[in-house]
């Protein structure tokens, strides 16, 4: 059987002081998961925790900074991997010396389907 992409959820989170990469992509998560219902998993008798596969890739100007496990403990259900790109936007406050970050977050939950 191959892994095929059920859902697909977007979502995008910030921290604006601090320059905190993390926090902002677990706001960047968390947003794309309130916008999905894993109803279909119950439906189908898929055992969430160890058969439902996540993947999730996070984007952010400095993505070194993200802590990759700090978010995929954040998600509750599945076999999650993360993975940080460049992406997402840094917007400089030179008065504050502050850096305020947006993150976005691209979550794929893929099932094993004949």
């Amino acid at each position: 059987m191959a892994r095929k992409r059920v859902i697909l959820e977007l979502g995008s989170g910030n921290d604006l002081h601090g320059g905190d990469y993390t926090k902002a992509a677990l706001r960047a998560v968390q947003d794309a998961l309130h916008h999905s219902s894993l109803m279909m998993i119950r439906s189908l008798g898929i055992d969430a925790k160890t058969q439902m596969f996540v993947d999730v890739t996070i984007g952010v100007q400095q993505p070194e900074r993200v802590d990759t496990e700090a978010v995929r403990t954040s998600l509750p259900y599945g076999i999650v991997t993360v993975k940080a790109r460049k992406g997402g936007l840094d917007v400089a406050d030179p008065e504050r010396g502050d850096n305020a970050v947006v993150a976005v977050a691209a979550v794929a939950v893929r099932l094993e389907l004949p």
